[in-house]
């Protein structure tokens, strides 16, 4: 009986140790799985603050406003302000109308460390119409929270505003007149490397070109030309410029007319001598006005290669009626006769400038006087009836010779070797009658 009951008593102590530890190994259990789970918690709150302190810290656009289907860059910064370094992935822009053409160069994982930046750029073309669109930035982190940022982006297709401003009604034959261009950027954004090239058939403009470097949005800038018409035509300026890396061109045009009133003033110069003054010549002279209309202000002078000096290097006829003249008188410097340009200018009632150039030939023994107009004054009458007196060497103009006519009717042709002529024949007979006078004087005594 003693026997079965100490029997008894192992297997229930052996029952109760099974059950003790039973017990620890599940409490073990239990307080590892805690741990575990209490681990992986406070690892992945540690990345989600991680990816806390990345943010968006600039956007750039180039350009900054987009035509449609243009393309352009839209750069996004980002920076880590945090301890610990942070995966991104997946950089995306949501929007229906911007479209990005590299979107496949970001696929992988990229860390961004601790107090660094990390800069996102997208190619994108803009779909129309015109008007600002938000397009929002996305971008992944390996935590599995994402970052979202909007960006405002501006699509525009109107172009470049160019007039022509300050040109003349109409211009003076082959005068410079003064032409400004006005270009205005009607964009927000700035354009840049504007190039200006004007061009017209008969036309020179000065400078051939005009680069201006940057225009601001909604601003505007004054190009000023120097103008030069020989001819009715068209002045165009074609101005090409850059938004981003795409190039427009715009062209403005503008007719230029030429003023042909030619009957209005009709200067006709008479009776010109000229007379030399040792280092330089004196020019006299009538000017006649056959033209319908007064001629006011006057002026005479020469051009180059003459050059005006002393004296009298112009002179001021003044107000000059219809049917009327008035004599003037310069002092100038030439080394060829031959082609002395007498420019003469005046205004019409209304202040307009006009000028003529007519080209003298001091040289020629016929008296003849071309002309050129080189202003919007008359071409007619140009010539007209000229008596001239040059002094100089042999009576051709030059320093220190005496006063003769060279262009009355008088002295033309094989008349105007009579005099030499006759001196001839005069010292041949007295040289005859030299040699001779012997027998002369024998002659004479025999016959008295």
């Amino acid at each position: 009986m003693k026997i079965k009951i100490i029997i008894a008593s192992c297997i229930l102590l052996l029952l109760m140790a099974s059950v003790v530890a039973a017990t620890d190994s599940t409490a073990s259990t239990t307080s590892s799985t805690s741990s575990t789970s209490s681990s992986t918690s406070s690892t992945s709150s540690t990345s989600v603050d991680a990816a806390a302190q990345v943010c968006v810290t600039n956007v750039s656009m180039d350009p900054e406003v987009l035509y449609p289907y243009e393309e352009g860059t839209i750069s996004v910064t980002l920076t880590n302000s945090g301890t610990t370094s942070v995966g991104l992935s997946h950089p995306d822009l949501l929007s229906d109308k911007i479209h990005i053409k590299t979107l496949d160069s970001w696929d992988t994982m990229s860390y961004i460390g601790a107090g660094s930046s990390m800069t996102y750029s997208f190619v994108v073309t803009a779909d129309p119409p015109d008007g600002t669109d938000y397009a929002l930035f996305t971008v992944g982190t390996k935590a599995g929270v994402s970052i979202h940022y909007p960006i405002k982006i501006k699509v525009d297709s109107r172009e470049i505003q160019a007039s022509i401003t300050g040109k003349p009604t109409t211009f003076s034959q082959g005068e410079e007149e003064a032409v400004n261009l006005t270009l205005i950027n009607v964009r927000s954004g700035t354009l840049k490397n504007i190039l200006v090239t004007p061009t017209g058939n008969g036309i020179e403009v000065q400078p051939s070109q005009k680069y201006v470097y940057s225009l601001s949005g909604h601003n505007s800038v004054d190009v000023p030309f120097t103008v030069k018409a020989g001819q009715d035509s068209n002045l165009t300026f074609r101005v090409s410029y850059m938004n981003g890396d795409a190039e427009h061109i715009v062209d403005v045009s503008a007719p230029v007319s030429i003023d042909h009133d030619t009957t209005s003033v009709v200067p006709v110069i008479n009776n010109l001598a000229l007379t030399s003054k040792g280092s330089y010549y004196d020019l006299s002279g009538d000017i006649g006005n056959s033209g319908v209309t007064d001629a006011k202000g006057l002026v005479v002078t020469v051009g180059s290669p003459a050059k005006g000096t002393e004296t009298y290097p112009e002179y001021a006829i003044g107000s000059l009626a219809s049917d009327d003249s008035g004599s003037f008188e310069l002092t100038f410097t030439a080394s060829d006769l031959s082609a002395v340009p007498l420019i003469i200018s005046w205004k019409n009632s209304d202040g307009k400038l006009y000028k003529i150039t007519k080209t003298l030939d001091l040289t020629s023994s016929l008296g003849a006087a071309g002309s050129s107009t080189t202003g919007t004054g008359t071409t007619s009458g140009a010539s007209g009836s000229m008596g001239m007196q040059a002094g100089g060497p042999q009576g051709m103009g030059g320093p220190g010779g005496q006063s003769t006519s060279l262009f009355s009717s008088k002295g033309n042709g094989i008349s105007s070797f009579y005099p030499v002529i006759a001196a001839g024949i005069i010292l041949v007979v007295g040289i005859v009658l030299y040699k001779k006078r012997k027998w002369l004087s024998t002659k004479l005594k025999k016959q008295q």
